[in-house]
């Protein structure tokens, strides 16, 4: 028999948790469904001597490395950057460092102010009560009076303490003049009833058992559950039915350990990332744009080495500090758009003697003293560029190659643009600056970082037009009257810094529309 439900939403990651929690209201049924299944974090690789090993393997942020159960393969050989997405309940925020930026009001007005790219169709002030709604729902330390962006509400949490390292780096930002402030990081500093407090341990990337650093399954899903919307994990979906005239979607059919299934919807959500949304929609969006415009943050990371320990491994790896210095466009810099630089604390000690962030270190004699004179000694910024949204840039689909479900491949497309490879010499430049400022008596260049594929934006964009976008602001796609998407696919720029506070905002404005025009409160959101 096929069920029933209100809103089916595809994807429980970081769009598609916010979204139920959001959209759910007495008398909707909600179901989401995850191919992926549940990571217990109270058992996380963080508990292990091995957890590095784990980094590298069971959670590598390449699925074509990681080949878990529910991966399916990418096609990144005609691609500068490698995927780093992960499948699971929580999705990619189940392997992230929990960096938690907003976009600045400029971001969605690029076009207006710097002629390049487009406008959105929605403003900051538009987003921002749901960016606040989220930083209480993930549990948000950081600090007010940035003057670098605009009065907000004060983080439930204090920013987390910075350490030898970055208190160098700070230092060396106040001499040069450069703005700098604590980063903004999903991470509490203070414990909550529910979650505690961190420790400052370090290897955030595979877990947090102390729940201090949230994913969305841990921010969301339980409060998501007490509204009464169904997760479904372990559960694929592998066909969209629809009407003669393709206008809507009437169901869904999935894959689970028990078989198959059909679901039967009022409403289909997608927010499964850019690769896992084409694999099911491409033969259903009738739209030009959908698939391209594909940004990526184009990345680079500049390590500085020290004459001494600077304990640069204390605190979570990711989410120290940030200077937004050359976030705004200058054209005497010769190129549009700007970048952030974000401290990298130093490496475990595995991941130092494999010579991580490209300090490489040798094998044979010289490895134990080499590696004694780097471990504990090294920071890095990274240089995190504003893509521009360029067409030839996409996500398409393998003619032949299909995974495991019968689903085709989905193939990564993208070349780094010449606006993009300027910002990254000029960045590497500043970045080399202010480490040397901070005394670092060796610096080190990783150009391009290859496994930098975790922020895929831009390939179904939003518009206040069907022939400027594939979605209007909430995210329902042109010429459907049920299906719409949630997740990074809709931004119409990059910005110059992490997506998930934008993209889950995004969905939570989104949800509440749609929450609202069933239960009769506003207007319907197409």
């Amino acid at each position: 028999m096929t069920e029933t439900a209100d809103i089916a939403i595809v994807g429980a990651g970081a769009a598609g948790l916010a979204f139920a929690w959001s959209a759910a209201a007495p008398g909707l049924k909600i179901v989401v469904l995850e191919a992926g299944g549940t990571v217990d974090q109270a058992r996380a690789p963080s508990l292990r001597q091995d957890w590095e090993l784990a980094l590298q393997t069971t959670f590598n942020a390449n699925p074509n490395v990681r080949q878990g159960p529910a991966d399916y393969p990418v096609d990144d050989t005609e691609s500068a950057i490698h995927p780093a997405i992960f499948n699971a309940v929580g999705g990619s925020t189940i392997r992230w460092g929990a960096h938690f930026p907003r976009f600045r009001p400029s971001d969605f007005r690029r076009q207006s102010l710097d002629g390049a790219a487009a406008d959105w169709p929605l403003s900051y002030s538009e987003l921002e009560p749901f960016y606040d709604t989220n930083d209480e729902m993930m549990g948000v330390s950081g600090l007010s009076g940035d003057p670098a962006n605009p009065p907000r509400a004060p983080r439930p949490c204090p920013p987390l303490p910075l350490c030898a390292a970055t208190e160098r780096l700070a230092g060396a930002f106040d001499r040069l003049g450069w703005h700098w402030w604590p980063s903004d990081a999903a991470i509490l500093s203070k414990a909550s009833r529910e979650r505690a407090s961190c420790n400052n341990c370090g290897p955030c990337g595979v877990g947090c058992p102390l729940h201090a650093r949230a994913s969305a399954d841990i921010a969301y899903l339980a409060a998501a559950q007490a509204r009464g919307i169904e997760l479904r994990a372990g559960t694929a979906v592998v066909e969209l039915e629809r009407t003669s005239n393709g206008r809507t979607i009437t169901g869904l059919r999935y894959k689970d350990a028990d078989g198959e299934g059909q679901i039967a919807c009022g409403e289909v959500v997608f927010a499964g990332n850019a690769l896992g949304n084409a694999r099911l929609l491409d033969s259903i969006v009738d739209h030009r744009l959908f698939g391209r415009g594909l940004m990526v943050h184009p990345t680079a990371i500049v390590t500085g080495l020290f004459d001494e320990s600077v304990q640069s491994w204390r605190g979570p790896f990711a989410a120290a500090m940030v200077c937004q210095q050359f976030c705004e466009s200058d054209p005497a810099r010769g190129f549009t758009g700007g970048f952030q630089l974000q401290a990298l604390r130093g490496q475990g000690p595995l991941t130092t003697a494999l010579g991580g962030y490209g300090l490489r270190v040798p094998w044979g004699q010289s490895h134990i003293p080499t590696f004694v004179a780097r471990f504990g000694q090294t920071l890095s910024l990274t240089v995190t560029c504003d893509d521009l949204c360029e067409e030839h840039n996409r996500i398409a689909l393998h003619e032949t190659a299909r995974d495991r479900l019968g689903l085709p491949v989905p193939r990564l497309i993208y070349r780094v643009g010449d606006n993009s490879r300027k910002m990254l010499a000029f960045g590497i430049d500043r970045a080399t600056e202010a480490l040397r400022a901070a005394g670092a008596r060796h610096i080190d260049v990783n150009p391009l970082t290859r496994n930098a594929g975790f922020h895929l934006m831009g390939t179904a964009r939003m518009s206040s037009s069907d022939a400027l976008g594939v979605t209007n602001s909430y995210g329902r796609v042109f010429g459907m009257d049920n299906l719409s998407i949630v997740d990074a696919s809709t931004f119409v720029t990059a910005a110059a810094v992490n997506p998930t506070p934008t993209l889950q905002a995004i969905a939570l404005r989104a949800a509440t529309a749609m929450r609202d025009s069933h239960t009769g409160t506003e207007k319907a959101v197409a």
